[in-house]
């Protein structure tokens, strides 16, 4: 059995990807992740934010970027002549994230959503970059908050969503799982072949920094296919479907934000 000194590759190696026949049948196209339906139930597990301790300040990262380049002590970026410079820095990102480290503390959608009266989501959309306008100067967050990132969970999110999956799942640490990366998160990436490993659910957590993408998985199931869990490539959210009992466990946790959307069960 590998120990957490076995590398990655040995514990995870790649799967055919005909694993995941069943998930296109299911899905449909996996281009951005297989995004499941309720099976029979599902929650929406919210990517983490943090704020400062001193709360949000006053210039938004656009701001903050356009002052940089003001002073020289930046230099504008280009693409093919294009001065990227000039289009809004938001403050957002993909990919990886972990707490930012001392002085930051975790920032709850629903505190957010209370003090400025926006919805976790508004009605008919997923957990997006468009959500919490009402937070935003000009689409830019202020300094203060480091919003979600989008196409992965967080560390520490996926540290403990692992942890309620191994406790909701009959083979426990054991469980033979499958971890899809969809084509865009690859580097480089791969449009031709479906890349996917095999492993046990013990080891999910070190899936976290697989070198192949600096992303969580987009999906992560076990072989019996009781439960699934989705990471879209352009989502603040993940999608768990899965048995009831599963899904109270993820909306109970302390440490899980998770809500339901009824448009999006």
């Amino acid at each position: 059995m590998p120990d957490e000194t076995t590398p990655l590759p040995s514990r995870w190696p790649l799967a055919p990807s005909a694993t995941t026949d069943w998930l296109l049948e299911l899905c449909g196209d996996g281009v951005t992740g297989f995004m499941p339906p309720a099976m029979p139930d599902s929650v929406w597990v919210l990517h983490a934010m943090y704020e400062h301790e001193q709360g949000p300040a006053e210039m938004s990262y656009h701001e903050y970027r356009r002052a940089r380049l003001a002073d020289r002590s930046v230099q504008p970026d280009e693409v093919l002549g294009i001065d990227l410079g000039r289009a809004i820095a938001t403050g957002g990102g993909v990919g990886r994230a972990e707490h930012p480290g001392r002085g930051w503390r975790r920032l709850r959608w629903a505190e957010l959503a209370r003090r400025t009266g926006d919805p976790i989501a508004p009605e008919g959309a997923l957990p997006s970059h468009r959500c919490f306008p009402s937070a935003k100067k000009n689409g830019s967050w202020p300094l203060g908050i480091v919003p979600p990132t989008e196409g992965s969970v967080d560390r520490e999110t996926w540290n403990r969503l692992i942890t309620i999956l191994t406790e909701n799942s009959p083979a426990g640490p054991d469980a033979p799982c499958l971890a899809y990366y969809n084509p865009l998160m690859l580097v480089p990436a791969d449009f031709d072949n479906l890349h996917v490993q095999v492993g046990r659910l013990a080891d999910a957590v070190t899936l976290y920094d697989n070198p192949v993408a600096d992303f969580s998985p987009s999906n992560l199931w076990p072989q019996d296919g009781s439960w699934i869990l989705c990471t879209d490539y352009d989502l603040w959210a993940t999608k768990v479907s899965g048995p009831a009992a599963l899904i109270e466990a993820l909306l109970d946790d302390p440490e899980i934000e998770a809500v339901r959307l009824p448009w999006a069960p």
